[in-house]
């Protein structure tokens, strides 16, 4: 297998940013929530506008994960006003870190998460933060094994549906 590239993401990426986004959250999610409710968020988190705009957005940053010339995953952090809950403006969000089902197991989620603590240090963060679906047991395990710990919960909308995030950070040394 080839190395896996981790390349920041552009406006001339979004068509493919908006097809991974996709793709990986409906593996994700799609067999534990309804479909009206899976058909709202899908097309409202990656319309097309939504997500240039994200793009454009300075205190936002993307990333592909790119393997055989193929998107298999992707990383989107947020800093200062930019992040979803209001936290330190020092801080990192990992607003999401999502990898095609076919390429799980095979580093590239490790990969993008490397990526959001280089990004972290160059900003000079004091911490990494994220949410996280207190269901999703393979990302729990994922982040609290890098180092994340719980600090608090939260309510994510998807749909008509309220589902309990949990709130985990990392201290940045």
């Amino acid at each position: 297998m080839n190395t896996i590239k981790i390349l920041k993401a552009t406006i001339d990426d979004v068509i493919q940013l908006q097809l991974i986004g996709r793709i990986t959250f409906s593996e994700t999610f799609s067999e534990v929530n309804s479909k009206e409710n899976m058909a709202k968020y899908l097309n409202e988190s990656f319309a097309t506008e939504k997500l240039i705009s994200e793009l454009n957005n300075p205190f936002s940053y993307f990333y592909l994960a790119v393997l055989d010339e193929k998107v298999v995953g992707y990383l989107k952090l947020n800093t200062g006003e930019a992040q979803t809950e209001k936290e330190d403006l020092k801080a990192l969000e990992i607003e999401r870190i999502y990898v095609a089902k076919e390429f799980h197991g095979k580093k590239v989620a490790q990969a993008l998460y490397a990526q959001a603590e280089e990004t972290a240090l160059k900003l000079k963060a004091t911490y990494m933060w994220l949410g996280v679906w207190e269901e999703n047991f393979r990302a729990v395990s994922f982040y609290t094994k890098n180092g994340f710990v719980q600090f608090d919960t939260h309510i994510f909308r998807l749909g008509d549906d309220e589902q309990t995030d949990l709130m985990m950070k990392k201290v940045l040394s």
